[in-house]
């Protein structure tokens, strides 16, 4: 008789045990090995002739979906499988960038071997179990790898926002809106700003986003999955000298983060490799904003009542010279 070890009780336990019986599936069943079934091809070869077998006509990218490999790894993959004369692939009417797979003769040949091999392979190891226990087995497996995927597609996910988030620069689509939303909903409330600044700020930074990219002018947006929620920009005057600092604004969430100092030096940074002089516009009452300027070599260079944003402040222009950094 068969002495089966009860399971683990701590979460430790049970980790560990899980983590050599993985160890040993993927020993016993020949993952370990150059090649993989009696195939001559390495195992993700393999599973891309199941997986195109499975469902002709699959597209590459949701074959590197499901085998959890990047663009360039699969596309590597996908030409050795044509060399070899197992895959072919026909292109997308929908989209000319994109192709279907399907497998040739040989391809489908490879496929039943591999097939009839797997089937051997587990069904050998079954004829060790009661029908009970491979009935639990299934269900047990199912479980474990259902829990599986669903923890790599959250970091799928989360590697995905990654990918649109942190400090980029340039244009991305929606940066217009949600800078110009940002600017509405802080200055409303600071200063009784209405429709004419919001505006005044989607306009002009439209127009504006129409010139990048430029050697001259720049715009730098703090991202969370694909959402602005910072930004800044150089706005750079070959002519004269000088550049204009603008759209600089900072969601409320990220107050606190350095994230606005970071984005101010990058585009001081900036200003300074191409221009003699940078200037900015503000109002009076902006206390901490005024702190950051001036801790960056702004100096007050003039004062004066004025409504350029649609409601009566006194208007206030800071300046800085090339070089002058963080005090």
């Amino acid at each position: 008789m068969d002495i089966v070890e009860s399971l683990p009780e701590s979460r430790d336990d049970t980790i560990a045990a899980l983590r050599v019986f993985s160890r040993k599936l993927v020993r016993e069943l020949g993952f370990m090995r150059t090649t993989l079934a009696d195939s001559q091809l390495a195992p993700s070869a393999v599973h891309a002739i199941i997986e195109i077998g499975l469902a002709p006509g699959l597209q590459a990218r949701d074959l590197a979906s499901i085998l959890r490999l990047d663009k360039s790894n699969t596309s590597r993959q996908l030409a050795k499988l044509e060399a070899l004369g197992l895959v072919v692939r026909t292109a997308a009417n929908e989209d000319g960038r994109s192709s279907h797979l399907y497998l040739t003769e040989a391809g489908t040949r490879l496929h039943h071997q591999i097939d009839g091999f797997a089937t051997e392979q587990v069904s050998s190891a079954l004829r060790r179990l009661t029908p009970a226990d491979q009935q639990l087995l299934v269900r047990s497996l199912a479980i474990y790898a259902d829990a599986l995927a669903a923890d790599n597609a959250q970091i799928t996910t989360a590697d995905d926002a990654d990918a649109h988030s942190g400090i980029q620069e340039g244009y991305r689509p929606g940066c217009i809106g949600d800078i110009a939303s940002l600017h509405a909903r802080f200055y409303s409330q600071l200063a009784g700003f209405g429709s004419f600044f919001e505006h005044k700020v989607a306009t002009e930074l439209a127009s504006f986003a129409t010139s990048l990219p430029s050697t001259n002018k720049q715009l730098w947006l703090c991202l969370e999955g694909g959402r602005s929620l910072a930004s800044i920009a150089i706005d750079g005057d070959p002519a004269t000298g000088l550049a204009h600092l603008r759209w600089f604004i900072v969601d409320n969430a990220l107050r606190g983060t350095g994230i606005g100092r970071q984005l101010l030096e990058r585009a001081l940074a900036f200003a300074d490799a191409r221009f003699e002089q940078t200037y900015l516009w503000t109002f009076k009452g902006l206390d901490a904003a005024r702190h950051l300027y001036e801790s960056h070599g702004f100096q007050l260079a003039e004062e004066a009542p004025g409504q350029q944003w649609g409601a009566a402040v006194t208007e206030q222009r800071f300046v800085r010279n090339a070089g002058k950094g963080p005090s």
